[in-house]
């Protein structure tokens, strides 16, 4: 697989589950701009068999290296970025889940689902938009984890794809602010992710971010019972220069950990 039909079967994986994402591109693409990809973000659990360390070689298989780690205690998160040696290329945040420094009950829970998990399956990239690799869980065991971690709630459910696409707001051309992006994404009538702000960092830490509040869809749970849930989101960043004019191409925690509440199912 080259990286190509890499981010094409990503996109249209993620678009299947994010039809606001489509339908504010081509809003972009219809005011003469051309959207450039930013980054993409992945979720998967830790102490299995797609945790980040067995999954990342399948990015370095694509050209990708690692570049800067991160920690997020409050929702026991670590996460890598990585950045291809193409600079034109997206970069990759992928996060893990410490089901370690979880409750027994919430441990025992996500065991059931990740012993599941054919490991003779993760085979190559196709792992980042190959979905669950157990079944899902009925709504009860659902509720459980989203009352400790919204983020195993949404893992268990939706697997291994991307939960966000970002518009690079710093190559666009006709909206040139952040503020303006979210103005005009507000005008399709789009809810943005106000955790914090609108607006998640500054051009003091080298980037803003913005992003919609998850789609919604209905999901069958194991027990048959079918709820409407949060699926995924689309982001908008502005990165800006380092002080050596060169492009800030990291995260920022604080930012990334309100990012994360675009798909918070108990708002």
């Amino acid at each position: 697989m080259n990286i190509t039909e890499f981010f094409a079967n990503l996109w249209n994986d993620y678009v299947r589950m994010t039809p606001q994402a489509d339908a504010i591109q081509q809003a972009f693409q219809q005011r003469g701009e051309q959207v450039i990809n930013d980054h993409v973000a992945f979720r998967t659990f830790k102490h299995s068999a797609v945790e980040l360390e067995r999954i990342e070689p399948f990015l370095f298989d694509l050209g990708y290296q690692r570049n800067e780690q991160y920690h997020f205690s409050a929702k026991k998160l670590n996460a890598w970025s990585y950045i291809h040696q193409d600079e034109n290329q997206p970069l990759i945040f992928l996060s893990e889940l410490l089901t370690d420094q979880l409750s027994a009950p919430t441990q025992a829970i996500i065991r059931s689902l990740t012993e599941q998990i054919d490991p003779g399956s993760i085979t190559d990239a196709s792992v980042f938009y190959s979905g669950r690799h157990w079944q899902c869980p009925d709504y009860q065991t659902y509720q459980s984890l989203l009352a400790e971690s919204e983020y195993a709630a949404w893992l268990s459910v939706f697997g291994l794809r991307a939960n966000h696409f970002t518009v690079a707001v710093h190559k666009l051309h006709s909206l040139k602010t952040l503020p303006e992006v979210n103005e005009f994404v507000e005008s399709l009538d789009y809810e943005l992710n106000t955790t914090g702000s609108k607006i998640k960092g500054s051009p003091e830490v080298f980037l803003e971010q913005s992003s919609t509040m998850a789609s919604h869809q209905d999901v069958t749970f194991g027990d048959g019972s079918t709820y409407q849930i949060p699926t995924c989101f689309y982001e908008f960043a502005r990165r800006y220069s380092l002080p050596d004019g060169s492009l800030f191409k990291g995260f920022v925690e604080a930012n990334a950990d309100k990012i994360f509440d675009s798909t918070n199912a108990r708002r």
